[in-house]
């Protein structure tokens, strides 16, 4: 690698510092020499020397806060040390310790990383853009703070979000650090202690919304795509309305997905299937309540009714089983606050009419599970305690091995524990959470359930992407994510297994999801290269975290 920085401007560079593992040579060459301590180190001890600190660290903010300064001054350090520790720094950099970032940012904040495009300054985005440093740009995560996991609207401190899937791309999908941009557009908040805060660090206003939101919006699109044209674009974090459209507005403009939609019903179907390889009840004939019924509980509905349709059943057949439940119970024809992307999965009244429930005009989660039977009950609802133990052991009454998945993060919002979950079905259900937690267990006897994390689905998706060069992300492309995943979940071998790997392997998942999805990118026709060039830009594309040699570059003519 080669570089004209030299002496402090050179250990500033986040992407360029070794600190002490600097040779003697590029000492010399870079001009060094006291600027660091005389010892010659190397990227091993370093990487213990900052795991012996995190590890000292009190509280998991804390933890955070220290990893984001460590990014922001040694990223291959930064990235070497998750590698090397997957399974305990990932709770740590994103889910669940990241909303509890987004929410204290304004104070975190110390370093750019990133770009905020706010409403005030969208004259100038297609000037942000133009500056050379952003030349090697190639995939951006991009939220407008408005719907932070389940905390809701943080405003600019949404950027937490964005900083923190990019630095995922790169620590789990193997992805170029110099590739990647996080985008916060910051268009205001309606969350009044953000605006009441003198610390706020965004834009203080009122959020706004409607066509001039919708402009904005537009604006920057467009000005994504005449910058890089060739750009993978992933947006995260916004509404669930805003959220669908946006993806269904764009999705054949440019190369975009969104990870809250598509990621979700990816990593929920796979974990699904991992679950059918135990219980053995065919997924054809599975019957889902889905408990938060918004972009997310959507697109895993949507998903799991394709691969049943490819499973042999017709569409409309699909759809009946499933019972979805919003803010106003079951979704029902013409029921209240019914929005027209829910209406496929709204039940007939006739269908209901056999039915026993407390309130006919708001039919309850445990009307559902009474009536309904369902064997599968999925959570995105960001509604705390949801899942109650009444509700729960009527399902383990009506079912074996129950599979039931409280996807809400982070923790403060989950529908229920795993361990309420295996005490109130003794010990039988199948759960996968959407946060860490501690292990849980029956009668002395441990009971395994599984973090069911994006992170197995996206860095894999957009190595994918970028490696065969995908015009657009189609249906198909997500489907293959989903199938290569769930083609190495243990419970493929043994029943008594987790059902998704563990986390330490996630960068070999990502590998493997990656060629599934370019495969399909090529078999859909969306491809600028073969399945021996996708080979290629695969191992080409996978970044390691170490330190490479560098020589120093005469700097160029002043323009």
């Amino acid at each position: 690698m080669k570089t004209t920085l030299t002496g402090p401007d050179l250990l500033n560079n986040s992407r360029l510092n070794k600190g002490t593992a600097f040779t003697e040579s590029e000492r010399d060459t870079f001009a060094l020499h006291g600027l660091l301590p005389p010892h010659v180190g190397n990227l091993e001890e370093q990487r213990l020397r900052r795991r012996n600190w995190l590890v000292s660290l009190g509280t998991p903010i804390e933890k955070y806060r220290f990893m984001r300064d460590l990014q922001d001054t040694n990223e291959t350090l930064f990235y070497s040390l998750i590698t090397d520790h997957v399974e305990e720094t990932l709770p740590i950099v994103y889910t669940p310790t990241v909303g509890e970032a987004c929410q204290q940012f304004s104070e975190i904040w110390r370093k750019p990383r990133g770009l905020f495009l706010s409403y005030p300054n969208q004259h100038r985005i297609e000037q942000i853009f133009s500056h050379p440093r952003y030349d090697a740009i190639r995939c951006i995560v991009v939220s407008d703070g408005e719907r932070i996991l389940g905390l809701g609207d943080q405003g600019a401190g949404g950027m937490g979000i964005p900083i923190g899937k990019m630095a995922l791309y790169t620590a789990l999908g193997g992805i170029h650090p110099e590739w990647c941009l996080p985008i916060l557009l910051d268009v205001g908040t309606d969350n009044e202690e953000r605006l009441a805060d003198p610390l706020y660090i965004g834009w203080r206003s009122k959020r706004v919304r409607g066509a001039e939101y919708e402009e904005f919006v537009d604006r920057f699109v467009t000005a994504v795509k005449r910058r890089w044209p060739h750009v993978l674009l992933q947006w995260e974090d916004f509404a669930g309305g805003n959220a669908a459209k946006f993806l269904e507005r764009y999705r054949n403009q440019l190369c975009t997905f969104n990870d809250d939609i598509q990621g979700t019903a990816a990593v929920a179907t796979a974990t699904l299937l991992s679950a059918i390889n135990v219980t053995g009840l065919p997924l054809t004939e599975q019957r889902i309540a889905v408990f938060g019924f918004g972009g997310a509980g959507i697109g895993i509905s949507q998903l799991i009714v394709s691969a049943m349709h490819e499973a042999g059943l017709g569409d409309k057949e699909a759809r009946s089983r499933f019972y979805a439940l919003d803010r106003y119970g079951l979704i029902v024809e013409g029921g209240q606050g019914v929005r027209p992307e829910q209406e496929p999965f709204a039940r007939q009244r006739t269908e209901l009419s056999a039915w026993s429930v407390g309130d006919p005009k708001n039919i309850g989660l445990l009307d559902v599970i009474r009536n309904a039977k369902p064997t599968v009950l999925i959570g995105v609802s960001g509604q705390p305690a949801a899942f109650t133990e009444e509700a729960i052991r009527a399902m383990a009454r009506n079912v074996e091995r129950p599979i039931v998945f409280p996807l809400s993060n982070p923790i403060s919002r989950c529908e229920a524990t795993p361990q309420q979950l295996v005490d109130w079905t003794e010990g039988r259900a199948l759960i996968g959470t959407g946060s860490p937690f501690p292990p849980a267990s029956y009668q002395g006897r441990s009971v395994p359930f599984a973090q069911t994390n994006n992170s197995y689905i996206f860095p894999g998706l957009a190595l994918g992407i970028i490696s065969s060069r995908a015009r657009h992300v189609s249906d198909g492309m997500i489907k293959a994510a989903t199938l290569g995943l769930a083609e190495l979940v243990p419970t493929r071998r043994d029943k008594q297994a987790g059902l998704l790997p563990p986390l330490k392997e996630i960068r070999a998942v990502s590998q493997r999801v990656a060629g599934a999805v370019g495969l399909q990118a090529i078999k859909d026709g969306l491809a600028e290269v073969d399945a021996t060039g996708l080979s290629k830009e695969l191992a080409a594309n996978f970044w390691e975290p170490v330190y490479e040699p560098y020589e120093y570059a005469e700097p160029g003519p002043e323009p």
